[in-house]
């Protein structure tokens, strides 16, 4: 029997392999992107915190934000041979953290907006989706099957 590795991400970190991995991460206002192709078992995962960076002089994609966590996983699925198209996705996050003030932008809408439309953009099918609301999650992505299992502590209200 082979044994999963497990790799845990932290934001701003992104993952990308085949085989016997096991990948976590908890979620707060975050997102969480994975993407996996059912055919070569190939999975990846991004942990972003922001939808975008102000400056855009950088020379490095940085995985905290969404749409730079999209070209490193796209970096590494074009050294596959295979095309993102081909992968399907599944988003977790955006979960309002402190429901009880008065923030008029919440960045956790911000985040859920810019997953979808990150896929959208790329023609990558959206299958499964569990964000929004108050609280945080904890995801565990098994890459070998492409499933993804999720722990959603809502925030309770005093």
């Amino acid at each position: 029997m082979t044994v999963a590795t497990d790799t845990h991400l932290g934001i701003g970190e992104v993952f990308f392999g085949e085989g016997p991995q096991r990948v976590t991460t908890l979620l707060g206002s975050c997102i969480a992107v994975t993407l996996w192709h059912r055919e070569r078992r190939l999975g990846g995962m991004c942990h972003f915190m922001l939808p975008r960076r102000r400056e855009t002089s950088v020379q490095q994609p940085d995985g905290r934000y969404g749409n730079e966590a999209f070209i490193i996983l796209e970096r590494a699925i074009s050294r596959t041979g295979t095309r993102i198209t081909e992968y399907e996705a599944k988003v977790f996050g955006g979960g309002t953290m402190f429901p009880d003030l008065d923030d008029p932008v919440r960045v956790s809408f911000e985040n859920v907006a810019a997953a979808r439309r990150l896929l959208r953009e790329r023609g990558i099918p959206l299958k499964a989706e569990h964000v929004g609301g108050a609280g945080h999650r904890w995801l565990r992505f098994d890459v070998w099957s492409g499933d993804v299992w999720l722990d959603f502590h809502a925030a309770m209200k005093q």
